[in-house]
C-alpha cells in the first residue's frame, strides 16, 4: 500500500476560514432534516427489504478493498458495485456501537456512556428508548436477529425478542467459544450461551461453527418468509472475528505465508466471513430478495492488533478514540442506490442508521425520540451533501485518568482530565486519555521483525499531555497535534463539548451482580434478576399451581371417600 501524506499547510488556511461558517449553516438544516421526517428521497416501489450485517473488531485494513493481504473477494465485489463509506465512524467498543444503533442515539443520552455491558452486571438497553426494529415492525416490517446481542439481558424485558425482533437465533454475550458456545467470566461463572427466542437453544447446537451456524439461520430465515407479501429486516451480527482466534482448518491453508500466528488465524476467520457474505446474497437472490433488498455492512469498532487485527495506516485501536479505534468498514450495496460504484466521503455515523433506514421502510420519525442520528440515504445513494457535520465519539466521566487534566489545560471551559472526543467539520478534538496510541504496522512478518518495525514507528512526544486537535481531512493519521497553533478552534470545540454535556444522562454501570452466574440458571448465561412486578406475577403463579394442586389433591379425597362409602351402603 502506498501511502501519501498530504501537507497540512495547503488545507489549513481555507479550511479555518470556512469551517465555522458552514458549520452553522449545517446546524441550521440539522433541524430542518429532523422536521422533515419521513418526506426525504426514498427508493421508489414497495418497502425494501433490509439486511444490515454487523460483524465483530474487523480492523480498517482488513479488507481486500483497503489494501489489506487478506483476501475477501464477496466484501470487495458487493461494496465495489455499492457505494463504500470511506468516512464512516461508530464507536470504540461492541456495547457501545449496538445501543447507538439500535436507539439512534449518542451514549451520553442512554446511560451507556463507559465501557460495555458485562455479563454480570444488571444492566441493558434502557427500556425507555425505542428501538429500530420497533420502529419498522411499526410500519409492517417482520423483524429478525440473527447472532451478537451485547446489550444486556439480566431480565427478560432486556431481551431482544422483548425490543422488537420477532424472532432471535444467537448469543447474548460480547463472546464465547465459537464451537461449543461457553463462556467463562471468572473463575466458577461460566455458562451456555447460546439462544433461540428466549430459551437456551441446546437442542439446536451442533457444535457447527458460529460463522457458518448463523449464516445457515439467516438463510433459514430468507427461505421460510414470502419477500413478496410483507418486507423483511434482517440483523446478522457475526460473533466474527473477535477473539478467540478459532477457525476451521481449511481455511488457515490460504494463509501459511503469514507467520505471525495471530494474524494468520485471523486472517482465515476473516475468509469464512468472506464465504458466508457470498452464500448470503445468493441465497438473497434465489428466494427473490434481491432486487428490493438494502444491505448494509459496517463493523462495530476497530481491529485488535494484539488478536491479529490491522488499522493500518490509521493510529489506534479497538477501544481508544483514535481513527483506528473508530473508523470503520463500511459498505451499502442495493439495486436501489442511484449511484452505485462510487465513495461517500461525506461523514457518516452509526447513530444514523436508524432514521436512515426507518424511513426507506417508511415509517416514522417522532420528534419526542430526540434522535442524534440523520437521514443519510441520499449522501449516500445520490452523492448529494451530508446533513451530517459533527459528531460526538463519546463524553466519559467516569474515566478520569489523565495525570496532567484540568480546567486550566481547558481554558476553563473543560477538564481534560475527562475522556472525551469530538469531530466538527474537519476538526477533531481529544481530551482525556483517548487509548492506546501507537500505528502498528500490518502484522504480516514474525514476532521479531514486528518488534523492530513497530518500535521505529512509535511516536513519544504526547507523553502528559491531556488535550490534542487534529485536522483530519488534511492529517488522517493523527500525526500532527495542531492545538498550540489554533486555540480559538480548540476554545469552540470546548465550548461543543460542554454544550453536548449539559444534555448527558447520569452513567450506568452497576456493579457485578452474583444471582448472575450460571450456576444458579441451570448452567446458561441469562435472566436472573426480577423487578417486583414479575415477583408478584411469579408468586401468583406459584400459588395458582398450588391451589390447583391442593384443590385435587383434596378432590381425590372426596372422589375416594365417596366410593367407599358408596361400598359400604
Amino acid at each position: 500500500m502506498f501511502i501519501v501524506w498530504v501537507p497540512v499547510s495547503l488545507l489549513l488556511g481555507f479550511i479555518i476560514s470556512q469551517t465555522w461558517s458552514i458549520q452553522m449553516s449545517w446546524d441550521n438544516w440539522k433541524a430542518e432534516q429532523h422536521n422533515r421526517g419521513n418526506e426525504l428521497h426514498k427508493p421508489s416501489g414497495s418497502q425494501p427489504h433490509i439486511v444490515f450485517i454487523l460483524v465483530d473488531d474487523q480492523g480498517f485494513r482488513d479488507v481486500g478493498y483497503h489494501g489489506s493481504e487478506i483476501k475477501t473477494p464477496a466484501l470487495d465485489r458487493l461494496a465495489a458495485q455499492g457505494v463504500k463509506l470511506e468516512n464512516y465512524y461508530v464507536q470504540p467498543l461492541c456495547s457501545p456501537s449496538r445501543s447507538q444503533l439500535m436507539t439512534g442515539r449518542y451514549q451520553i443520552h442512554t446511560g451507556l456512556q463507559h465501557s460495555i455491558i458485562r455479563a454480570t452486571q444488571p444492566n441493558c438497553l434502557p427500556l425507555e428508548n425505542v428501538t429500530l426494529p420497533q420502529k419498522l415492525r411499526d410500519a409492517g416490517y417482520s423483524t429478525h436477529m440473527v447472532g451478537k446481542w451485547h446489550l444486556g439481558f439480566y431480565k427478560r424485558g432486556c431481551l431482544p425478542t422483548q425490543r422488537g425482533f420477532d424472532s432471535f437465533f444467537g448469543s447474548l454475550l460480547g463472546s464465547g467459544d465459537y464451537y461449543s458456545h461457553y463462556k467463562c467470566e471468572g473463575p466458577g461463572m461460566c455458562g451456555y450461551d447460546l439462544y433461540e427466542g428466549e430459551e437456551a437453544a441446546w437442542e439446536q447446537d451442533r457444535g457447527l461453527y458460529s460463522t457458518v451456524m448463523f449464516t445457515r439461520k439467516a438463510i433459514n430465515i430468507l427461505a421460510n418468509h414470502d419477500p413478496h407479501r410483507q418486507p423483511l429486516f434482517l440483523y446478522l451480527a457475526y460473533q466474527a472475528v473477535h477473539s478467540p482466534l478459532q477457525v476451521p482448518a481449511r481455511y488457515l491453508e490460504r494463509y501459511k505465508g503469514i507467520p505471525n500466528l495471530n494474524r494468520r488465524k485471523y486472517a482465515a476467520m476473516v475468509s469464512c466471513l468472506d464465504e458466508a457474505i457470498h452464500n448470503l446474497t445468493v441465497a438473497l437472490k434465489r428466494y427473490g430478495y434481491y432486487d428490493n433488498t438494502v444491505i448494509v455492512y459496517s463493523s462495530d469498532n476497530g481491529g485488535q492488533p494484539l488478536a491479529g487485527g490491522s488499522n493500518w495506516p490509521l493510529r489506534g485501536s479497538k477501544a481508544t478514540y483514535w481513527e483506528g479505534g473508530i473508523r470503520a468498514v463500511g459498505f451499502v450495496h442495493s439495486p436501489l442506490l442511484v449511484n452505485k460504484g462510487t465513495k461517500c466521503r461525506s461523514l457518516v455515523h452509526i447513530t444514523d442508521w436508524f432514521p436512515t433506514l426507518v424511513t426507506l421502510g417508511e415509517g416514522t420519525i417522532d420528534e419526542h425520540l430526540n434522535l442524534d442520528g440523520y437521514d443519510v440515504w441520499e449522501a449516500i445513494s445520490e452523492g448529494l451533501p451530508s446533513p451530517r457535520q459533527d459528531i460526538l465519539h463519546n463524553i466519559d466521566p467516569i474515566y478520569i485518568k489523565a495525570k496532567n487534566g484540568s480546567w486550566k489545560a481547558g481554558y476553563g471551559i473543560w477538564n481534560t482530565a475527562v475522556q472525551a472526543a469530538l469531530r466538527v467539520g474537519h476538526w477533531k478534538l481529544l481530551t482525556g486519555v483517548p487509548g492506546y496510541s501507537d500505528w502498528v504496522p500490518p502484522q504480516t512478518f514474525s514476532y521479531q521483525r514486528l518488534a523492530t518495525r513497530w518500535h521505529n514507528e512509535r511516536v513519544r512526544w504526547d507523553r502528559g499531555k491531556s488535550l490534542w486537535l487534529f485536522n483530519i481531512t488534511a492529517d488522517p493519521y493523527e500525526r500532527v497535534d495542531l492545538s498550540q497553533r489554533f486555540p480559538h478552534i480548540v476554545k469552540k470545540m470546548l465550548m461543543r463539548l460542554a454544550q453536548y454535556n449539559k444534555t448527558a444522562v447520569p452513567v450506568r454501570y452497576p456493579a457485578k451482580d452474583l444471582r448472575s452466574n450460571p450456576q444458579y440458571n441451570g448452567g446458561v448465561w441469562g435472566p436472573w434478576f426480577k423487578d417486583e412486578r414479575e415477583r408478584q406475577e411469579e408468586e401468583e403463579r406459584d400459588n395458582h399451581l398450588f391451589n390447583n394442586h391442593i384443590g385435587h389433591r383434596r378432590w381425590k379425597k372426596k372422589s375416594k371417600n365417596r366410593k367407599l362409602k358408596r361400598r359400604v351402603e
